[in-house]
């Protein structure tokens, strides 16, 4: 044991997500068990009160993971000890919580889906005190991977189904990196450089070499013939560590006309590529693909639109949202029952804090949708909607009883997204800024339970 600020704290950090929360919610939780309000049905809701400056939509990512760490929310004996031994929570607390388990219901947007502000994204149901033990997680979960796959959304669409790499490991948090692999591709992202996505959630792998690879070696021709020895004449060329024309030229008298792709890191690379074409072309590697990395993000991608680029790797502005690293999601308390008794009666709770007001009752979402396909309103309702026969509504359940209804294979949501974006409208896919693409509108629906 280390001890740090008084508290004492294992050397090595634990497997499970129990203690991947915040302090406040067991002190709520210990509060809520002496005031016998522990044990209220409770209704929270996951939304954003707005989309990052500028954007037209957002991307649901991270389902999956959270439903994953949801059914692992345990505490164990070591966190128990942690726990008291440090003060955080009573020996009562610690009762209830050794046979914590949620035993609640969670609903929300299929993963994939786009949403807008205020869209109910997760919807989460049971007594107060499994309930609010929640919250930090399901944030974390989803204010990052719903971040990462909204941006990575945006790189696709100005990729104009060209393919692109995700590559971000390296800049950021090693196992943000494999969420943040998980989330690009759900949007649309082609293969990963991150082994570990590849493993643990069958995102296709992707990569070759880096400019060390060139250096270590004797010229740049004893590189490109070590790698295509190694990998065969399909494999890709790193050809910006010294001259370009010089490289594409080795690189094709070694490969051949067969060479599967040359990669560009760095310079001008609209004018680098267009030059570059022209040179594979009079050297009869017609087929050879141009990809191009380095800082790219999804203006610099559309920027290259018109040039002969096949492909193009994205790591940093991938993996930190292109500018908005967070999706500012809440996790906020919208109705209650009146006593904890099954069958009390439960009733809308909303706060009034300036600037920070939410509106009361759990909600339904329906997503209104024309003669032509296309969304044109993103409805929430304080009851049961009515929905014409090409309306969607959108949440689905995740969580029942406690048990776990919505895990799906990840190409679903892939799947899934790539519907739900054609089925918005042209504005939506504009860079430039502006409003969201469909409006959000409240309305009253039919009494619910």
């Amino acid at each position: 044991m280390v001890h740090t600020r008084g508290l004492r704290v294992p050397l090595v950090d634990l497997d499970g997500t129990a203690l991947r929360t915040d302090r406040y919610e067991l002190t709520m939780l210990q509060a809520a068990l002496r005031s016998g309000t522990a044990e209220r049905r409770a209704v929270f809701e996951v939304f954003a009160r707005s989309l990052p400056a500028g954007r037209r939509y957002g991307v649901v990512a991270g389902t999956g993971r959270l439903l994953d760490a949801i059914e692992a929310f345990r505490f164990d004996a070591a966190e128990l000890e942690f726990l008291t031994a440090n003060g955080i929570v009573d020996e009562p607390t610690a009762r209830w919580l050794e046979t914590y388990r949620f035993t609640g219901s969670v609903r929300g947007y299929a993963e994939g889906e786009c949403y807008f502000p205020d869209s109910p994204v997760l919807t989460v149901e049971g007594t107060f005190a499994e309930a609010v033990l929640l919250e930090t997680l399901v944030l974390s979960v989803l204010n990052h991977d719903c971040a990462i796959a909204s941006a990575a959304s945006r790189m696709v669409r100005a990729a104009q189904d060209r393919p692109i790499i995700e590559m971000g490991s390296r800049r950021t948090h090693e196992e943000a990196a494999v969420a943040a692999a998980r989330a690009a591709y759900i949007a649309g992202f082609t293969t990963t450089s991150n082994l570990q996505a590849g493993r643990r959630y069958g995102v296709p792998t992707a990569g070759t070499s880096a400019h060390a690879f060139t250096l270590l070696h004797d010229s740049e021709r004893h590189a490109f013939e070590a790698q295509l020895a190694s990998l065969g004449a399909s494999t890709t060329l790193l050809v910006d560590t010294y001259d370009v024309e010089r490289a594409v030229r080795t690189a094709v008298e070694l490969a051949g006309t067969s060479l599967g792709a040359v990669r560009i890191d760095s310079g001008d690379l609209g004018t680098v590529a267009t030059e570059t074409r022209a040179l594979l072309d009079s050297l009869g590697a017609t087929g050879t693909r141009i990809v191009v990395t380095g800082d790219l993000d999804e203006y610099g991608i559309a920027a290259l639109a018109a040039t002969p680029v096949d492909g193009y790797g994205v790591g940093t502005s991938l993996v930190t949202g292109s500018g908005a690293p967070t999706a500012s999601l809440v996790y906020k308390l919208v109705a209650r029952s009146d006593g904890p008794e099954p069958d009390a009666p439960m009733r809308a709770v909303a706060k009034r804090s300036t600037g920070k007001p939410t509106r009361g009752g759990r909600k339904t979402a329906v997503r209104r949708i024309d003669g032509h396909g296309t969304a044109r309103t993103e409805e929430i309702c304080t009851g049961e909607p009515a929905s014409g026969a090409r309306d969607r509504v959108l949440q689905v359940p995740l969580v029942e009883n406690g048990e776990i209804v919505g895990r799906e294979p990840l190409r679903a949501a892939r799947d899934r997204h790539a519907r739900a974006l054609d089925e918005l409208p042209p504005t939506a896919h504009q860079l430039s800024r502006g409003e969201p693409a469909i409006p959000t509108e409240f309305t009253e629906g039919g009494p619910r339970p």
